[in-house]
């Protein structure tokens, strides 16, 4: 077998996993190395059942756009009120930056958000 080959199928083998790489070039574009985070949705108390719940986002993206996106695939009224929590503790502010929840609260490589339509937790 050719290291062509071998590359070729290494290759195959890391995208079947989904892993993912990131660039280090610290002079290239920032628009093109955004970093994403995977954030895990699970239901609690009254709330629908996503048939999706892990799901990859941007880092740089707030609190309040989840709720927003999770309300949207819901299917939820615009004046229904979501709540999330990090890990069945306490409820982010919207104005929260995913990134540094990820930071201080993930495991395993995602960060584990409960949703509900009313106060659960916190």
């Amino acid at each position: 077998m050719s290291e062509d080959t071998e590359v070729q199928e290494a290759t195959n083998s890391l995208q079947s996993l989904n892993i993912r790489t990131e660039s280090v070039d610290s002079g290239s574009d920032p628009e093109h190395t955004k970093q994403k985070v995977d954030i895990l949705l699970k239901p609690t108390g009254n709330a629908p059942i996503m048939k999706k719940k892990k799901w990859t986002v941007d880092s740089d993206k707030k609190i309040g756009w989840i709720i927003e996106f999770v309300k949207k695939y819901l299917k939820l009224e615009s004046n229904e009120k979501l709540f999330l929590y990090v890990n069945q503790t306490f409820a982010p502010s919207p104005d929260q930056i995913v990134k540094n929840l990820y930071d201080c609260y993930s495991t395993e490589g995602k960060l584990v958000l409960h949703y509900c339509k009313t106060q659960a937790w916190g």
